[in-house]
């Protein structure tokens, strides 16, 4: 004890580290000098505004927008000079937009302020004066001593003091923080332990020096300085000290703690970090196409303004005296009017810019995500858990995945270990069916090793057993007790079962237990084994080596009751192989790789005596790197490294993981839809590997190419990637698998497989030598080339630099990063879309996901079903918005030519303002949230579908021009259509001017009505026609929206509103429908701009279908049951062998993917009446002509020889 003290009473001077004063007390005055800090209180806080700052924060936050921002500039150009459309045209959309916008994040801070709140209140009771009161959370204060009982939460990050456990222990589980539902088990103080009243907690006077808080979560590191008759007693504080803010007390009646860190220093609020914002693919091409529209707006102004001074040059044509110009604006620079006239019409023509397509885009998402949530097939019964979404930003991002890195652990695997062998000194033990070389009853079927050991090997196959009874953190859960004596351990109820943080410790003890070495309890620091003889065996637990990632092991001394010193150590296969000094390790050896290969998780185990004088002086090494405030973690690893050592190999475990369910099945759609999977895994190669071909990522054709330090010793890893690339390339003949499809059966499957030392030295960067260099692009282009890539051995850094490696690759591919623990998070934020999974290895890697799904078999449903539609949906809704912004705006612009470009307004005020805002704007944003091109079914069951809109092909240029000509079409037809229609006037009897063809009263007013009516409809129209998946709800909205446009005219135009200025539009509705010819043109113009469009369509699905277009169309024939007959395959585009049909694969119109000729006479196997027939039947494109054949296929059911497709 001496020793401690001289280490660590007070010598380090860390400046990052505070001190804290156990119940406030000072320390006695001839120790060190009392100096109170201030902390702050135990308010958390995850709001971002308060009631006085959420105007301008929101504000200012709302206008860091491009598009916010610009329509804002425009607002105000129109307020301070005179321009042709009034400001409300500018601010109410933009004030609609930003006030929408301003409630929904408004109301996300209110529920986050009232969810503050409820914590905040909650009562705590904190011991004071020798008596335990109620406080509110937020009051608690650094170094109040706070007593909590069973099942409730911990306030803030504590120091266990005591508890009423004898042995100063607790059990917490720490499911909010980290998701892990397993207890652990947490020390109290040496010292204080035995302080079990409010009295004698109340009169500890200790100090705490600890650092500064932190966000790791495992990570503590501290000294408690206990005053014993003034003098101060030092004891190490670590992280199995520390009781965790949001932990909750299980297994134990109640504890003393001190509270050390509060509030937003709590370790869990310091993990409440944002995300750095991720951006979907459609957002760029929004933001670029944005950009396009500006320019054609800023083209637009500088063309009309240039027209306008070219007009005004001749005399006749100067500025009208009715426009009542003073003299003083009439003799400004010119400089100066064309700017201003420049300004004018940059706000008549500002339109063009949708600025509520944002707001509408945020909605869709919003509402869009809810699918996922409500989705019944993505519900896990077992877990009682539904896909959660954290970020809806990504919706559409979904369905463009083209890489899908995976962890195994938890991901692939159920991560549910179930004992299945051990060998010791080479012979082996399957519980309940060999035992002691015996075979046991019932397992004469099984395949098994049958070595009886000798009389020298039993006490071996004993020690074996009893270090895997001892190594280990596993706790003993009661349920019953009688007497002191657990009943159901060794009487055959199960009253009693095991808990661990890790599931291998549980199966590994459990497969003792089935080998008649149970483990009873951990008490009074004494572990208590029941053996065959059913003889209790005391060992004394004095020290745990803690596993760490690093290390890959755990260690524990034990003193037997005989008084000898044991070091039982056990870990992976090359963390204990290098550091055995004898033992059987060659017959060990080859039965861990045989196990490796059978996808089985191994362990070694070993063992070492220690001597007291030896036991010493690892007491004096640990203790000594204990109590180090600073590098603690370096110098117990040092310890560590010391002390385990010249170990005795005993022998190894195999312990198997299952796959997930339907695992296979997911991977397989998955590389059928084009993604390429990248397994990312700690574990051994063998293992990794044999999980690989079973989920089949890997099939028996696959020629697996390795990149591992074994093949790196032999040859230089230079030569490695060299000879593995001429091997790739020689068989693709220098093309990448990206040209054409994986599933091509005259192409060899790669698969590589690469660790994580070989893989630390590709990234390395670029040595003397020249061609080092370029490691990173060879490999590459070998992955590009593999049709499947597992990288084992991974530390979690090294997953997130191949995510990051593979992201920033020339061709920018979308990734997919999916895990389930917290070694996985470092991936999950680097790719471009991360899902976590609801596994067994915590909540971290759901807290930081965009996406958490139950099971790995959902990543099906979310990217091939939700995915696509995200994606389709999305693409239509900015395509459409641009398409009806060029509608509206391009009539303006050719108005110009007839009004002496005098910024005259076609449309009126009310027209502009409610144009974006109500008349066009609920069609497409319901569109965008239920429209379904193909059926659900359809989708699940062909993958391939996937590949059509791979690369963002649906918001390519070409397809953005197509939309854009459509739209200015459009825009011409009902321009020009209406003055053909207003071509000849003349006056009536009244003296009114009135047009010949139609009979209807002529002015601009009138002739704006006419275009705008036409315009609205024939949008509208347009939406109806690429509709696919009709439901009341669209019929409701289409046409509601078209009453509603119609019913507001003719209120607008039928009621002289006192507070408007002018009455322009009084009666102009009306009397335009009063005309005859007017209703006439107004059908004839809304079909002659949609004709060209559904001509287009027409043609292209008789002539150059779609693979979509083919399965609309049969199942339309089917009356929505296609997805009942099988295979689909039969729709595909029919493809030429060999190279010919990858090569044309660039030359597709991008505005078409995978068009092709006509069907050819296909076999389709059906479900028809009982039994499944072969129906032969032509092309399903010409069903009107072949509703014969269909007739006579579907009648024929005899028996016959099989027809192949």
């Amino acid at each position: 004890m001496q020793v401690c003290v001289s280490v660590c009473v007070g010598e380090e001077n860390w400046v990052d580290s505070r001190t804290i004063y156990i119940g406030h007390k000072e320390p006695p005055p001839s120790t060190e000098a009392f100096i109170q800090q201030r902390f702050p209180d135990n308010r958390i806080v995850s709001s971002k505004y308060t009631f006085w700052n959420f105007v301008p924060k929101n504000m200012f936050e709302q206008f860091r927008r491009v598009a916010n921002f610009y329509f804002l500039i425009i607002f105000l150009v129109q307020l301070i000079i005179d321009t042709p459309t009034s400001p409300i045209t500018s601010g109410l959309p933009l004030f609609f937009v930003i006030t929408v916008t301003a409630i929904k994040q408004g109301y996300e801070d209110w529920l986050r302020h009232k969810s503050d709140n409820a914590v905040n209140q909650c009562p705590v009771h904190v011991v004071q004066h020798g008596k335990v009161v109620r406080k509110q959370s937020r009051k608690l204060r650094v170094g109040d001593v706070v007593f909590v009982k069973e099942d409730e939460s911990f306030p803030c990050d504590l120091i266990l003091l005591s508890s009423s456990r004898e042995d100063g222990t607790c059990f917490v589980t720490t499911a909010s923080l980290d998701g892990e539902s397993s207890h652990k088990t947490l020390y109290a103080v040496q010292d204080t332990k035995a302080y079990r009243t409010e009295q004698e907690v109340d009169a500890i006077h200790a100090t705490i020096e600890c650092e500064q808080p932190q966000p790791d979560l495992y990570k503590f590191v501290g000294r408690i300085n206990v005053y014993m008759d003034n003098e101060p007693v030092a004891r190490p504080l670590g992280s199995e000290n520390l009781l965790l803010r949001g932990a909750t007390l299980k297994n134990t009646e109640h504890i003393y703690a001190v509270v050390i860190y509060t509030g937003m220093e709590t370790k869990m609020a310091l993990n409440y970090q944002s995300k750095s914002q991720k951006r979907s693919a459609v957002e760029k091409s929004m933001n670029a196409y944005l950009v396009v529209y500006l320019c054609i707006l800023i083209s637009k102004a500088l063309i009309n303004t240039l027209l306008k001074y070219v007009w005004q040059a001749e005399a006749n044509r100067d500025e009208p005296w009715y426009n009542q110009r003073t003299e003083s604006e009439k003799q400004r620079h010119i400089v100066i009017r064309a700017f201003t006239d420049f300004l004018a019409f940059m706000v008549l023509f500002n339109y063009i810019i949708p600025v509520s397509m944002y707001v509408t885009v945020e909605m869709q998402k919003f509402l869009g995500s809810y699918f996922i949530m409500w989705d019944d097939e993505m519900f896990d019964e077992e877990l009682g858990e539904r896909a959660v979404v954290n970020t809806s930003d990504l919706n559409e991002e979904l369905g463009q995945v083209e890489y899908v890195f995976t962890d195994k652990t938890g991901t692939l695997t159920e991560n549910n270990m179930e004992f299945i062998e051990c060998c010791v000194d080479g012979h082996v033990y399957v519980p309940h069916a060999i035992c002691n070389g015996q075979v046991m009853p019932g397992a004469a079927s099984m395949d098994m090793i049958d070595t009886s050991p000798g009389p020298g090997a039993r006490e071996h196959e004993e020690l074996f057993f009893r270090a895997l009874c001892l190594c280990h953190t596993v706790q003993v859960k009661e349920e019953e007790t009688v007497d002191g004596i657990k009943h159901g351990l060794h009487q055959g109820k199960s009253t009693s079962f095991y808990i661990s943080s890790s599931p291998d410790e549980v199966a590994l003890v459990e497969g003792m237990k089935r080998l008649g070495f149970t483990y009873l309890r951990l008490k009074d620091s004494h572990m208590e084994i029941l053996n065959r003889e059913d003889e209790i065996e005391r060992f004394e637990l004095l020290e745990v080596l803690t596993f760490d990632s690093v290390r890959r092991r755990m260690s524990v001394i034990v003193r037997a009751s005989t008084g000898e010193l044991y070091l039982f150590c056990k870990g992976a296969d090359s963390a204990i192989f290098p550091r055995v000094i004898s033992g059987k390790v060659d017959e060990v050896k080859a039965r861990v790789e045989r196990n490796a290969v059978e996808g089985l998780r191994t362990l070694c185990v070993a063992y070492r005596p220690l001597s007291p004088e030896q036991y010493e002086e690892v007491c004096h090494l640990l203790s000594g790197a204990k109590l180090a405030l600073q590098d603690r973690d370096k110098r117990l690893a040092e310890a560590y490294y010391l002390i385990e050592k010249d170990l005795i190999l005993l022998g190894a475990t195999a312990v198997e993981d299952r796959l997930q369910e339907k695992a296979a099945d997911t991977i397989e759609s998955l590389h059928k839809a084009g993604m390429k999977v990248w397994v990312l895994t700690g574990d051994k190669m063998e293992t990794a590997a044999a999980t690989c071909y079973a989920s089949k990522l890997f099939h028996r054709n696959t020629q697996i190419l390795e990149l591992t330090t074994k093949r790196t010793e032999e040859q230089s890893l230079h030569d490695v990637l060299f000879d593995l690339s001429r091997t790739v390339l020689r068989q693709h003949g220098g093309m990448t698998r990206d040209t054409f499809s994986g599933l091509s059966g005259d192409c060899t499957d790669y698969g590589l497989i690469i660790d994580g030392a070989t893989l630390s030295a590709v990234m390395r960067p670029g040595q003397e030598d020249s061609s080092s260099g370029n490691y990173k692009e060879i490999f590459l282009e070998i992955c590009r080339n593999c049709s499947a890539v597992l990288c084992c051995r991974m530390a979690p850094l090294q997953k997130a630099q191949i995510v990051k490696l593979i992201k920033d690759s020339k061709e920018h591919p979308i990734t997919l990063a999916i895990g389930d623990g917290a070694n996985d998070v470092s991936m999950i934020l680097e790719a471009h879309v991360g899902i976590g999974i609801m596994g067994k290895e915590g909540r971290q890697a759901v807290r930081n996901s965009d996406y958490a799904i139950p099971k790995f078999k959902h990543l099906k449903k979310i990217l091939l079903v939700h995915g696509h539609y995200y994606y389709i949906r999305i693409s239509e809704l900015v395509q459409y918005f641009f398409y009806k912004n060029v509608c509206f705006i391009f009539p303006q612009f050719l108005y110009q030519f007839f009004c002496g470009f005098s910024q005259q307004p076609l449309y009126d005020t009310a027209y502009l303002t409610l144009y974006n805002i109500s008349f066009t704007s609920l069609p497409i944003l319901l569109y965008s949230l239920i429209e379904q091109h193909i059926n659900m079914d359809i989708l699940k069951k062909d993958p391939s579908l996937y590949r059509d809109i791979a690369k963002n092909s649906l918001l390519r240029w070409p397809i953005f021009i197509y939309w854009t000509i459509l739209g200015v079409y459009d825009a011409i037809v009902m321009f020009f259509g209406a003055y053909f229609l207003f071509d000849n006037t003349t006056f009536t009897s009244n003296g009114q001017l009135m047009t010949t063809n139609t009979q209807m009263m002529f002015g601009n007013w009138t002739f704006g009505t006419l275009v705008f009516t036409v315009l609205v409809f024939t949008v509208t129209f347009k939406l109806a026609l690429d509709t696919h998946y009709w439901t009341w709800i669209n019929h409701f909205v289409i046409w509601g929206s078209l009453i509603f446009f119609v019913v507001f005219s003719l209120l607008w135009g039928g009621i002289i509103w006192p507070f408007l200025n002018y009455q322009r539009m009084y009666y102009v509705f009306m009397q335009m429908l009063s005309s005859g010819p007017a209703w006439l043109s107004i059908i004839l113009l809304i079909t002659a701009s949609l004709l060209p469009d559904v001509v287009k369509k027409v043609i292209c699905r008789a002539l150059w279908p779609t693979t979509t277009e083919r399965i609309q169309n049969a199942d339309k024939l089917y009356k929505g049951h296609l997805s009942e007959f099988t295979p689909l395959a039969s729709l595909h585009a029919p493809s030429k062998a060999g190279g010919h049909r990858r090569g044309s694969g660039h030359q597709r119109n991008a505005a078409n993917p995978r068009r092709s000729a006509p069907f050819s006479k296909k076999v389709m196997f059906t479900h028809w009446q009982r039994k499944p027939d072969y129906s032969t039947f032509t092309p399903l494109l010409r069903f009107a002509d072949d509703s014969r054949h269909l007739g006579q296929g579907h009648g024929y059911s005899g028996a016959g020889p099989e027809t192949s497709v």
